[in-house]
């Protein structure tokens, strides 16, 4: 169950940043759905110098991400194609499957980048695509428009 503690932080996992709740328009409700450690510590890093009125709930694989979606009702879900239990791929079809998420942005962050890759991702109702390993800059880039974003 997601859960937020007395300063507003998402306590799934005991992962979560910022703090910041979602008390107003400006602050984003992240969903990270990804299972590398590494990947979480440096994507939570990013957010946290970058993008701090944000708050970010971690699922670490593809049941865990469909299950807090719909908990969370997060504003952009960051999605690992490569997920364990139930990959991205599936996760992300159960989650475009439901009306209320039509218009949730699903960004694919993975290390498949094969040709193919990047439409494959699309069809299963990705809205863009991100490809390991993650560059900061070029992170930040790609995310920034989706948590500028009113929603």
């Amino acid at each position: 169950m997601v859960r937020f503690d007395a300063k507003g932080r998402c306590v799934m996992d005991g992962i979560g940043i910022n703090g910041n709740g979602k008390k107003n328009g400006a602050v984003k409700r992240v969903l990270l759905a990804e299972d590398e450690e590494h990947t979480i510590d440096v994507l939570l890093d990013i957010f946290e110098a970058f993008f701090e009125q944000s708050d970010v709930c971690v699922a670490r694989d593809g049941h865990e991400a469909v299950n807090m979606a719909f908990e969370l009702k997060p504003d952009v879900i960051l999605m690992d194609l490569g997920l364990p239990k139930l990959d991205g791929w599936k996760a992300t079809r159960s989650i475009k499957s439901h009306e209320e998420f039509f218009n949730i942005p699903v960004l694919a962050i993975t290390a498949y980048a094969m040709v193919g890759d990047r439409e494959r991702a699309m069809e299963a109702g990705c809205d863009d695509y991100f490809a390991k390993p993650i560059e900061v800059d070029k992170f930040i880039q790609f995310v920034r428009p989706y948590l500028n974003s009113e929603g």
